[in-house]
């Protein structure tokens, strides 16, 4: 059986496969999201991503149907005029051409493809409304650290912080009396099929859209921050969700609580110093992010010298190892290597000793 590198779609989390069979066995894909069922379910998954997260009472945790829709409700619920986007890859421009598009006035700091953001550097608009952060830019392997973050809270107290966690999450260590909200969705970190977003918000990015709506502002529909917010309530949704997604997303949340995050996160650690170190040495393959303290835990972008695609190839027929190519331009020059909970210290090593190999 193939073992998936790729950094989304990613390797399913052990648990999954069993997760799921218990769903159908419990038939939890034909029951109604008006059902006590369905609200246990959605209790449970609540309960667990609140003690992973460490989420405090005046947050909520709402589900959508993808990590990319919730940028557009994000947009559309806390900003009247103003955004900030700290904008450094793919992912993160995106971001921030959603806002654009939503004819928001956007303001955006570059900085080049595969380098990253410090608190100290960062000027932040005097009207911008939200800020919006990417802690793991995937496109790039560029990480930008929770201490980071937080500075940029504290440092703007009257203004919302949005996170975009979606290649790192459980990873990223936020806080989240300081962050006021972030989202990812599962099919990376968390090691499960696509299907299913994730939106941590809290009271004050639910006031804001609330103001807006009261002023004549369009907050969305059924998935405004006040519907998805008043459904939360009763451990409800607007529309029926995707059920088993959830189901089983809890069940993972308490799979991971289980371990401990903190132990996840110097698994994490330890895996991506290998992978890093491996790549010092090597004659065919050099580290892309240049700065130490912004590469990526979770996401290994290295430069290749010969062909990514061969790379990838050669790597797939020695082991069964299936790696991600390079974002967009870099295609043909970089592979992106996830480093989830979904793969051990053990297979990493295994892929560590396939690359040298080549």
């Amino acid at each position: 059986m193939s073992t998936f590198f790729t950094p989304g779609p990613a390797a399913l989390f052990p648990t999954v496969e069993g997760h799921y069979a218990e769903a159908f066995r419990q038939n939890i894909g034909s029951i109604s999201h008006r059902s006590s069922a369905f609200r246990k379910i959605y209790q449970h998954a609540d309960e667990q991503l609140r003690q992973l997260f460490g989420l405090p009472k005046e947050t909520a945790v709402l589900f959508t149907g993808s990590a990319t829709e919730i940028w557009e409700r994000v947009l559309m619920n806390t900003v009247e005029h103003e955004s900030f986007h700290l904008v450094n890859g793919s992912f993160s421009k995106k971001f921030f051409d959603f806002s654009q598009e939503l004819h928001k006035y956007a303001h955006a700091m570059h900085k080049p493809f595969g380098e990253g953001f410090d608190a100290a550097e960062v000027i932040v608009p005097e009207y911008a409304e939200l800020i919006c952060c990417t802690a793991n830019e995937t496109s790039s392997g560029v990480q930008m650290r929770a201490a980071e973050i937080h500075k940029i809270k504290k440092a703007h107290k009257d203004k919302l912080v949005m996170v975009d966690m979606v290649s790192s999450a459980p990873y990223p260590n936020l806080d989240f009396n300081l962050v006021d909200s972030a989202m990812f969705s599962v099919q990376k970190a968390f090691g499960m099929p696509a299907g299913l977003g994730v939106w941590i918000a809290n009271e004050k990015m639910l006031a804001k859209s609330e103001r807006m709506k009261l002023h004549g502002d369009t907050v969305g529909t059924y998935h405004s921050l006040p519907s998805l917010w008043e459904n939360y309530k009763k451990f409800e949704t607007p529309e029926t969700p995707n059920v088993m997604g959830i189901y089983v997303l809890g069940k993972v949340a308490e799979d991971y609580n289980r371990i401990g995050v903190d132990v996840m996160r110097k698994e994490t650690d330890r895996k991506a110093k290998a992978l890093y170190d491996f790549a010092k040495k090597s004659d065919q393959f050099d580290i892309f992010v240049t700065n130490e303290s912004h590469r990526s835990a979770t996401v290994v972008v290295l430069n290749c010298k010969t062909l990514a695609g061969e790379v990838i190839k050669q790597v797939q027929a020695k082991s069964d190892f299936i790696l991600g190519a390079g974002y967009g331009k870099m295609k043909e020059t970089q592979i992106r290597i996830a480093n989830f909970p979904a793969v051990n210290l053990e297979q990493v090593e295994a892929l560590i000793a396939t690359l040298g190999s080549i």
